[in-house]
This record gives structure tokens, sequence and C-alpha cells, in this order.
């Protein structure tokens, strides 16, 4: 009872000691509005009257990239922008459905034998298993892992993910969306756009070309105004007028179709024929995927926009934010919420102020839904697919970036290889599962490149100065062998750390290791395994191993682990024998000078006379 009540004592201090560690707060937007005034209101209106104009076309236009009904984007981009500020540290953000997270839900239902009807009765749940997985990322600091995400690798899926989105908006360019088979990877859809050739209508491809060409030129020449918006309106009149006239026109130029009140209604997840445990076990992986990259975009966007006003986000409140949007989203009309890079940067350079200017901006989707949907006839209905596809087309190759895509295939020839590799998974894999093979392999590299501690031999000068010894050279004392050990300590190096060591016990000569362990870091159980197998192999070669420099963590780790006990047996302790000498900051080589008596000990000799010279100017 005593091992249980001390077990849950630890157990409770841990558990206090983390949550003291993750300052998590849970409506941090009340600092944000404890001084606001006139003007901050005035700058935060009008952010957020520009936000609002760029959302609504931009909802629509993922929407149509995931393949769900278009008001689903903009119900998005109205409740994540409201929700998330009151969960969220910076005063810019603004989320709503984005390009990467859209096409990752196409892709996962086109990999599938899902039908329309299947799509969206899963959708609810699928957001809302994004949510929570961020919710639970976000209370054990998750989002502090994404920062370790190569560049390579976002460069690479993004690059990946745009060429999808464009050769996927393909089918509604040409107007032969209705013969063309789903796929969804690029080849696939390469394949089956070219097979269609022969059905490609002219008409949609100049409206579409051309909404494509006038939102360049009005974003080159006029960058001030809702372009976006703008070149959609343009093309609806346009194609409207066209169509009046021309039946030919009105039948080669699809539009989408309406929505109306009665669908602005909230629901709840609903399980398929399938059951609530199945749905959840096939839809567990595309949800953490999307999880993952909502977080990674939120993260990304805040650092960029942090970088401009020097205020330092606070990844893990962002993440709490990013839970709680997709979890408000999901019993609307769902669909995954993301942090907007361009949506967010419009907010930041429009001038907004506060986290306000979010809620705002959502506060206008919300009236321009219920305008779009009680007008009659309903505008969106006259919106030419083919004109929001070359819209998504002129956003998706902004994405790709040459400069950043130089400088990851100059940079190393790992940097090179992980962005290839992830571009090319990107467009052959579904990308909920190209995002993991790419960070995984993003990974593998890296563990492979800090898996490789340095271990270098040492010798004592005549001086008492502490040198490493040269291949060539022979040992001062040939019993003992000076190892000074830098670098991880972690699982993936500790075989490597175990057979290098074990190599200096087949010299004869050496009777007694020291090893160095100043520089010596994240030991874990597999590392100290090892070391604790270690230790036995050179006992059972009737050999000694000493520990010198140790630091406070290295002894909590043997200790609690048991380990220590192994390192200290046959030591005298009453008689103040030791094998492990701590680190001393004043004089970083005095714990090797104990050590090195102690292994004269051992030998049975005290004749050397040990003396070890620090100068801080050539710390080993």
């Amino acid at each position: 009872m005593s091992f249980l009540r001390r077990g849950s004592k630890q157990a409770l201090r841990s558990i206090r000691n983390w949550a003291a560690s993750n300052p998590i707060t849970l409506f941090p937007l009340r600092k944000n509005l404890s001084n606001y005034s006139l003007e901050k209101g005035r700058a935060d209106l009008r952010s957020a009257l520009n936000v609002a104009l760029l959302a609504i076309p931009q909802g629509m236009a993922y929407a149509a990239i995931a393949e769900l009904p278009i008001v689903y984007g903009i119900i998005c981009s109205m409740v994540a922008a409201i929700i998330a500020p009151i969960f969220s540290s910076s005063k810019h953000t603004i989320l709503g459905p984005t390009n990467a997270t859209s096409l990752m839900v196409f892709s996962f239902f086109a990999a599938g034998t899902y039908t329309m009807s299947d799509k969206l009765t899963l959708m609810p749940l699928l957001v809302l298993m994004v949510g929570v997985t961020c919710l639970i990322g976000a209370l054990i600091k998750a989002a502090e892992l994404v920062q370790y995400i190569s560049q390579s690798v976002l460069v690479g899926y993004i690059t990946g993910a745009a060429f999808l989105i464009m050769i996927n908006q393909g089918k509604h360019l040409f107007g032969v969306a209705d013969v063309v088979e789903p796929s969804s990877n690029f080849f696939g859809m390469f394949s089956e756009l070219s097979k269609t050739h022969a059905n490609y209508l002219w008409q949609p491809a100049l409206l579409g070309l051309g909404t494509l060409t006038l939102y360049l030129a009005l974003s080159k020449h006029l960058p001030a105004f809702p372009n976006f918006a703008l070149s959609l309106t343009l093309a609806t009149i346009i194609s409207t007028l066209l169509a009046t006239s021309s039946s030919a026109w009105a039948a080669a130029v699809p539009t989408f179709g309406s929505f109306a009140l009665a669908d602005l209604t909230f629901r709840l997840p609903t399980p398929t024929s399938a059951g609530l445990l199945n749905d959840i076990s096939s839809l567990l992986g595309v949800a953490v995927a999307i999880a993952f990259l909502a977080s990674l975009e939120n993260t990304v966007m805040a650092k960029s926009i942090a970088s401009r006003t020097g205020r330092r986000p606070e990844i893990n409140q962002d993440m709490l934010s990013v839970g709680m949007a997709n979890v408000a989203s999901a019993f609307t009309a769902a669909m995954p919420a993301s942090g907007s890079l361009t949506r967010s940067a419009l907010n930041f350079e429009s001038g907004a102020r506060t986290p306000l200017s979010s809620i705002l901006s959502g506060i206008f989707c919300l009236v321009g839904l219920f305008l779009l949907a009680s007008l009659n006839p309903n505008p969106v209905s006259y919106i030419p697919k083919t004109a929001l596809a070359g819209l998504v087309i002129a956003v998706a190759a902004s994405l790709v970036k040459w400069k950043n895509i130089q400088i990851c295939l100059r940079s190393t020839p790992e940097d090179a290889g992980v962005l290839i590799f992830t571009f090319l998974t990107a467009l052959i894999f579904p990308l909920y599962i190209a995002i993991f093979i790419g960070v995984s392999l993003s990974i593998f590299l890296f563990l492979r490149k800090v898996s490789k501690p340095h271990l270098v031999e040492y010798q004592v000068s005549d001086d008492g100065e502490l040198l490493e010894l040269g291949e060539k050279q022979k040992r001062p004392n040939p019993a003992i062998s000076i190892v000074h050990v830098e670098g991880a300590l972690f699982f993936g190096a500790a075989e490597l750390f175990r057979t290098q060591v074990q190599r200096l016990v087949v010299d004869p000569n050496i009777k007694v290791i020291i090893l160095r362990l100043k520089n010596a870091y994240h030991l874990d159980a597999t590392s100290v395994m090892a070391l604790r197998d270690l230790i036995r192999f050179v006992r059972s070669k009737e050999r000694h191993v000493i520990i010198s420099g140790a630091t406070r963590d290295v002894y909590k780790v043997l200790k609690s682990s048991g380990v220590l006990r192994t390192l200290q047996k046959g030591c005298r302790r009453e008689e103040g024998e030791t094998n492990l000498f701590f680190y001393a900051p004043s004089n970083p080589n005095i714990s090797t000078r104990d050590a090195l008596l102690r292994a004269q000990e051992l030998l049975g000799t005290k004749k050397a006379d040990v003396k070890i010279f620090y100068d801080p100017s050539h710390e080993k």
C-alpha cells in the first residue's frame, strides 16, 4: 500500500508540474478586449469587411475543391472565424477552409467507394474528430513538435498539393466533369482528363481562362481590391448574359446549385450503415492527418505574422483554437477549418488591432450567407463552375514557391531528396498518406544524422591537460582508456554507442574504461539498457567501467532505472569508493582526475601522480 501511495503522489506531482508548464488559458480574448477603444473598433471593422469579401468566394472555392456543396465553405468561413479568436493567442489569425485541407478531404473520399450521400453523412464526424484531435494535441503540447517538421517536407507537400488542385479543376475548366472518372492521384486525374479530350468544350474553357487572366491582371495592378470577388462577380454577370441569349452557352457552362435558409440548420454527426465504430476506424487516419496539417498551417501562418509584429506566438494555445473551431464547424455544414495565410495576411495588412476583427468578419459572412440564401432567384445558382475553377487554379499556382524549391534543392542532398520524394508521394498517394510519408522520411534522415555519438579517446599530457589521442599514438597508461562521449544517446544512438565502446575491450592492454559523459544528453531506456549491457560485458572480460563528468540529469536517469546499482557493484561505499564522478562547473576536468585515481585503485597501483590542468578557453 505504501508503494501505491508513493506512486500516486509522484503521479499527481508530475501532473501538476505538467499542467503548470502548459500555460493554456480558456478565454484569452478577454485580455484583448479589456482596453478596447473606438479607434480599435473602426480599424477592426474595416479589416473585417475586407476579409469577408475574400472569405465568402474563397469558401465557395475550397468547398468546390473538396467537392462539397459550396455553402459548406461559406459556413465554415463564418463559424471558424467567430469561434477561433475566443481561444487564440494571435490578434490577426483568421481560420476557415484552406486549399490543402480541402484537397485532403477530396483525395480521401476519391480513394474510396463513397457516394455523395456517404460523404455528406461522414463529414460532421470527420470534422469533429479533427477538432478533438487538435484539442488533445494542445493539452499534451503536441504543437511544439510541429516546428521540427522539415521545410523540405512542407515545400514538397504544398507543391504536390498545388499540382493536384490544378489538374483536378481541369474537368470543370473544360466542361467534362460529368464524363471524367474520379481519381485520387495526379497521374490518374491526368489520365482521365486526357481520355476525354474529344469532349472538351470551348465555352467553359474560354470563360475559365478569361476569369483566371482577369484575376491575375487585377491582382497585379490593383492589389488592394477584393479581386477574387470582383473576378467571380464579373465572370458570373458575363456568363449569365451570354446564357440568356444563347441556349448553347447555357448548356455548355454549368452553374452551382442554389441553397436556402432551410439548409442552415444545426446538425449532429450521424453514423452510416456501417456503424459508428467502423466510421471512426475508417476516418481516424485522415482525421489525424487533417488535424496535423491544420495545426501546421496555423503555426506557420502565426509565425509568419508574428515575425512582422514582433509578438511571440503561443502555438499550443493556437492549436486549441483550431480544435474548438473544428468542433463548432462539425455541428453546422461541416468542413475542416485551418489557419488561412491569405485571409490572415489580409487581416493584418488591413490594420486589424484585435481578434475582434475575425469575429466581425465571421458576422459579415453570416450576413452575406443570409442574403444569398434569402434572395430569389439565388445568386449562387448563376455562378459558373468553370469561373470558380479558373480562380482556384490561380490560387493553387501561387502556392508553388520556386525560390523555396531552389533553396531546398541546393542546400543539402538530404533536403533535395526529401523535397522530391514528398512531392512525388503527394502526386501518387492520397494526400493524408503522403504527408505522413514525407514527415517519416524527414524524421528518419534526422535520426540517422543525430544518432552517431562522437567518441574520442583522451590522454593526459605532461602538463596535466586532457588532449585527444591520435590513432597512431600510444596510450601513456596502456591499462586505462579515457573516452569522451558527445552527442545524443537516445534510442537511435544506443547500439552504435555500445558497439563502439566494446571495440576498445578487444585491446588486451585496456583494463579500465573511463566514459566522460559531460556532453552526452537525451539518455532514454534504450541507451540506459545499452550502458547496462556494456558494463556487464566489460566485467565479463574482467575489466572495469567508470563514469566521469556525469550531470545531474544523467545521474537521475541512472538511479531511477537501477543501472546505477550495476555500475556501483563491488564498490565499498563505507570507504568512499564509487564508479561515478559528477561534473564540476568550476573545473570540468576534476571528475576525470578522480576517475583516474579510482582506475589506479582498481589496477592496484598509486604510483602515477595524476594532475589535471583546466583552461576554460580549451574546454572539451
